[in-house]
C-alpha cells in the first residue's frame, strides 16, 4: 500500500496531496497543471515536499518530522514516463536488464526471459529501439520499470504519444499485468476514457489538490462538487433550489432527485451525465410524467456511433445535452423530427451543495 500525505510550495503553486492506493490502479485524473506529474515524483523520490510523509507497505519512504528521505534507487518503486528514455544503442534485453548490474549473469538473463515473455515481447530482445512499434517501445519501458524486485509501479502518462489502436492494445496489456502483478499501480492522465478503463479508485486534481478520491463509479456518477462534475465530463450541472425532501426547483421545473436520498434544502447544484438521460416522443395531448418536459433539438453532432443532442427547452426547464448510441437514434427517428419530451430520471440526478 502507497500513502502519501504531502505538501510543496513552488513558487505560487502549492501542492497538498493525500491519499492510499492498495492493490489497485489509482489514477490521478486532471487537466494538464494540476500537480498529477508533481505527486508521482513525490513518490518516486525525485521532488522532497516541505512537509509530510510518503510511506510503501508500511516502510516509511519520506518523513519531515523524522527526517527520512530514502533514495529514489532504494524505494522499490517502478517508474516510467512520458519520454521513454530507452537506451538507443542498447537492445531492448539489454535496456530491460539495465538496472540488474549486481546480478549474476544467468539470474539477469531469467529474469529478463520472464519479463519479455510476460509483456508478449518474445523474440525482440535483440532489437534495438528504433527497430521496435511505439508501442513495443512502452512495452520494453515498463519491463525496465519492473526489471528489479518493485513493490509499486508508477506510471506518468506513459501511452499519449501513441495512436488510438496502440493505446487500446496497451490498457487492456497493463489491466492484464495489474491482475497478475498484485502490486499498487498509480496512473497519471488526462484521458477520461482512460481513466474510467483503467482506474480502481480515481484522485480527481486541480490546482494541486485532490477534490475527490473515490470508486471510479462514485466519482463519475457522485461528484463531490460542481468542479469535479466539471472535470470529469458531466456535460449537464444545473443551479437549483431543494426544499429537503427530495424536490430541487430547476429553470422553474420541480424535479425529484433521489439518487443521495432527499435533496437538501437551500440553494444547491444538481448534475446528470448526457448518457443518462431518456428521449420520448412527444405527444401534445399527453400527460408529462414526473422530472420530464418538451424541448426542442437545437444541435446534432453525430460522432459515428453516439450522437450528441443539445435541447433547448420550451417551458419549464433547463437547456440540457443528451448521448445517445446510433441505434436508439435510428429506431426513434430523432432527425426526422425537432420536438421531444426529456426525462431526467430521478435516480440518476445527483445533488451537491452550493
Amino acid at each position: 500500500m502507497i500513502a502519501i500525505d504531502v505538501r510543496k510550495q513552488l513558487g505560487p503553486f502549492t501542492l497538498d496531496v493525500r491519499f492510499q492506493a492498495d492493490s489497485e490502479t489509482v489514477v490521478l485524473f486532471g487537466h494538464s497543471g494540476s500537480g498529477k506529474s508533481l505527486t508521482l515524483a513525490a513518490i518516486a523520490g525525485l521532488l522532497r515536499p516541505d512537509a509530510g510523509s510518503i510511506a510503501l507497505n508500511g516502510r516509511v519512504l519520506f518523513d519531515v518530522a523524522r527526517r527520512i528521505d530514502v533514495p529514489p534507487q532504494r524505494r522499490r518503486l517502478g517508474y516510467v514516463v512520458q519520454q521513454l528514455a530507452l537506451f538507443p544503442h542498447l537492445s531492448a534485453s539489454a535496456n530491460i536488464g539495465y538496472g540488474l548490474g549486481g546480478w549474476r549473469r544467468a539470474d539477469r538473463q531469467r529474469r529478463v526471459d520472464e519479463l519479455l515473455a510476460l509483456l508478449s515481447l518474445q523474440g525482440l530482445g535483440a532489437r534495438v529501439p528504433h527497430q521496435l512499434s511505439g508501442g513495443q517501445q512502452q512495452r520494453v519501458a515498463l519491463a525496465r520499470a519492473l526489471a528489479a524486485p518493485v513493490e509499486a509501479l508508477l506510471l506518468d502518462e506513459p501511452f499519449s504519444a501513441l495512436d488510438e489502436a496502440l493505446r487500446a492494445d496497451l490498457r487492456t496489456e497493463l489491466l492484464r499485468l495489474r491482475r497478475e502483478l498484485r502490486i499498487p499501480v498509480v496512473f497519471v492522465t488526462h484521458d477520461l476514457r482512460e481513466a474510467y478503463l483503467l482506474a480502481d479508485r480515481i484522485a480527481v486534481m486541480d490546482a494541486g489538490a485532490v477534490l475527490q478520491f473515490a470508486r471510479r463509479e462514485d466519482v463519475f456518477r457522485r461528484p463531490a462538487s460542481r468542479r469535479v462534475a466539471e472535470l470529469t465530463g458531466v456535460s449537464n450541472v444545473f443551479a437549483g433550489h431543494g426544499d429537503g425532501e427530495g424536490r430541487v426547483v430547476v429553470a422553474e421545473l420541480v424535479l425529484r432527485a433521489t439518487s443521495d436520498g432527499a435533496a437538501p434544502r437551500g440553494d444547491v447544484d444538481i448534475a446528470i451525465r448526457a448518457e443518462r438521460c431518456n428521449v420520448r416522443r412527444f405527444d401534445p395531448a399527453g400527460v408529462l410524467p414526473e422530472n420530464c418536459y418538451v424541448a426542442d433539438i437545437v444541435a446534432d453532432l453525430a460522432f459515428g456511433n453516439t450522437h450528441t443532442l443539445r435541447f433547448a427547452p420550451v417551458g419549464p426547464g433547463p437547456a440540457v445535452e443528451v448521448e445517445m448510441a446510433s441505434r436508439p437514434y435510428e429506431v426513434l427517428g430523432i432527425a426526422g423530427r425537432t420536438r421531444w419530451v426529456v426525462e431526467l430520471p430521478a435516480d440518476d440526478l445527483h445533488v451537491m451543495p452550493r
